[in-house]
Parts: structure tokens; sequence; C-alpha cells
């Protein structure tokens, strides 16, 4: 019983070592959004209530930038 338990213990802690590390994913940049926006002379669409629309645009949206944080 105590040699299975030990051998066991020893694969798992074997195979987490050899186990392949996951890389660290980019941080997010503006290229890697794509809004729709508006362009100059579209028609603007005045919405009341809720609908649903197929064809939309945003005519802004938020500040998307990145700060590193520091310690």
């Amino acid at each position: 019983m105590w040699v299975q338990l030990f051998i066991a213990i020893a694969a798992a802690l074997i195979s987490a070592a050899l186990a392949p590390k996951p890389k660290k994913p980019k941080p997010a940049s503006l290229e890697d959004f794509d809004v729709p926006q508006h362009v100059e002379g579209t028609a603007q669409i005045m919405i009341f209530g809720d609908v649903w629309v197929s064809d939309w645009f945003v005519l802004g949206y938020g500040d998307l930038k990145t700060d590193p944080i520091k310690k």
C-alpha cells in the first residue's frame, strides 16, 4: 500500500514538473476591437424607445488606452 501511494505521489510531482507552461497573453490594443465608427455625411437615425436596428454605427466610445500599474 505504501509503495503504491509513493508511486502515485511521485507520478503526480513528475507530471506537474514536466507540464508545459502557458504563455502570457499580450494586452489588448485598440486594433483588437472592431468598433464601427461614424463616417462624415452618413445619415443619423433617431430612435425613440427600445428597438432592434441592424444598421448601426458608433458616434463615439470611451477611452480605451491602458496605463501600466506602478507599485
